[in-house]
């Protein structure tokens, strides 16, 4: 299978998602936006994947990149293939439906629950989760929802943690691909976003987190989505 990435820092990689995908002797590309890379037509790749970052869809006058990144998704969908969205990915494909990026009630950084909404028991990949479960967070905003999109997943701190369009695109505002490297990242060129709030965790706590857990419903969902494209 080809699998395109789309990715917008450097210390924000694929984590878990890259050892799926060495697993599985998968076909990997990779575009860096933020490096101002040119991103690839829809026709090359089963299956993309557009992974967290710094920037904002709110900002698109400071991140025009951004603005290929959402006619891509679009095209992703209009061809009916497979897509995952994960943090700032998630809401491109939210802008990609028509809904505009918000601020999420509260910053969430470490590991919190997510509670499933009604809409998950019926859908096809998330009816396979418990009805709670931690996943890793790292973020400000959240994913607009369009009309024709379900809402499967909040959390205490905010209300659109994921949701899905059709059967094989998903955005995820939560992480589950982060590890212990991807964390040490995260802290040393975002620090300051470890201000002591409700749902911020201290670097010491971040640093002593067992991922493996969350890293296998991320492998759970790529799983799922593969078996998407194989079907097609």
């Amino acid at each position: 299978m080809r699998i395109h990435a789309v990715i917008h820092a450097a210390f924000e990689k694929l984590g878990a998602i890259e050892n799926w995908i060495l697993k599985h002797h998968h076909r990997l590309s990779i575009t860096n936006t933020y490096l101002g890379e040119t991103l690839p037509d829809v026709s090359s790749f089963d299956m993309l994947i557009i992974m967290g970052g710094p920037q904002s869809p709110s900002k698109l006058d400071k991140y025009p990149y951004l603005r290929d990144e959402i006619k891509l998704a679009s095209a992703v969908i209009a061809a009916n293939k497979a897509m995952l969205g994960i943090c700032l990915g998630a809401q491109i494909i939210g802008e990609a439906l028509g809904a505009k990026t918000e601020q999420s009630p509260h910053k969430e950084i470490g590991v919190y629950p997510v509670e499933l909404m009604q809409a998950a028991q019926d859908d096809p990949l998330f009816q396979q989760f418990p009805d709670t479960f931690d996943v890793m967070h790292w973020h400000n905003d959240m994913p607009g929802l369009s009309a024709d999109s379900r809402l499967l997943a909040k959390s205490a701190g905010c209300p659109r943690q994921a949701f899905a369009y059709g059967d094989r695109v998903y955005g995820l505002q939560f992480h589950m691909e982060m590890n212990e490297e991807l964390i040490r990242g995260m802290i040393l060129h975002c620090e300051s976003d470890l201000t002591t709030s409700q749902y911020v965790q201290s670097a010491q706590t971040l640093l002593a987190l067992d991922l493996d857990a969350i890293n296998q419903k991320m492998h759970q969902v790529l799983d799922y989505l593969a078996a998407q494209v194989n079907k097609s």
